[in-house]
């Protein structure tokens, strides 16, 4: 299983970043996906995730501002990320099955 994330970078606070993970090597409809970001200490949080069927599920932090969707005919899912806060910069990871990507980096300033 290979998940490659991209998009991340540097933005000012208020901005937008989409995020995208595409997987190979796994039945990607039928797998929740899911981001998480790393914490302060080292930890990964749930960010959001997203079900087979559509359904899905956020962090309190950023329900409302990031938007998790998948596209079944490209093996991908997306993370869009709206009104971008400084508390929000770290690296971003997508995950399926047990498997991690390598993370891509969102920095906001303020």
């Amino acid at each position: 299983v290979q998940l490659q994330a991209s998009g991340g970078g540097s933005v000012q606070a208020g901005g937008s970043l989409r995020l995208s993970c595409v997987a190979s090597g796994i039945t990607f409809s039928i797998h929740i996906m899911a981001w998480y970001r790393q914490t302060s200490r080292k930890q990964r949080e749930l960010v959001a995730q997203i079900g087979r069927g559509g359904n899905t599920d956020y962090a309190g932090s950023v329900k409302g501002r990031f938007t998790i969707s998948r596209d079944n005919a490209k093996n991908t899912v997306f993370l869009q990320m709206n009104n971008l806060k400084p508390e929000d910069t770290t690296v971003y990871y997508c995950t399926t099955f047990g498997n991690w990507g390598q993370g891509t980096l969102v920095t906001v300033s303020s």
